[in-house]
């Protein structure tokens, strides 16, 4: 009824182009909230510097999740607490290149953007601190510091 009355409206040649701005901007606030949160390259939540925070924990475990051919990702969860932590770190490809590596009861603090992939709370990790290592896996506006299309 709404797309009928919509062509009713815009063939009507009393019709102003106020009439038919209004009726954009109708359709366009209307259609807004079924749009789907911003993603990245890779298929992640894209990276909010609004919702970013710290966080530190013991490693619990490492886990691989597959995003397609070379751009599986590492994933930490650590626990604070009583609290379990979901940190996405980078992908395997760029973390085997520069030799980093990942085990349960490492001690990390974490600086990332804290999103919402469907249920769940997770962390894009921006930096990360391992001992004395300090690791930067995106750069201060939150891209991704390696090439999505390669994993490296």
């Amino acid at each position: 009824m709404l797309l009928s009355l919509k062509n009713s409206i815009l063939r009507s040649p009393v019709t102003k182009t106020p009439l038919r701005l209004a009726l954009f901007l109708v359709l366009c606030v209307t259609m807004a909230p079924a749009q789907k949160p911003s993603q990245d390259a890779g298929g992640l939540p894209k990276y909010d510097l609004h919702s970013e925070m710290k966080t530190k924990g013991v490693v619990d475990e490492v886990k691989l999740l597959p995003l397609g051919a070379k751009r599986d990702i590492t994933e930490l969860v650590i626990k604070n607490g009583d609290d379990k932590v979901y940190i996405y770190v980078c992908p395997k490809a760029f973390q085997e290149e520069m030799g980093i590596n990942f085990a349960k009861g490492d001690e990390i603090a974490v600086t990332g953007s804290k999103v919402k992939l469907e249920a769940l709370d997770v962390i894009l990790a921006r930096q990360l601190v391992k001992g004395n290592d300090t690791l930067q896996f995106r750069d201060d506006k939150g891209n991704p510091v390696w090439d999505w299309r390669t994993g490296k």
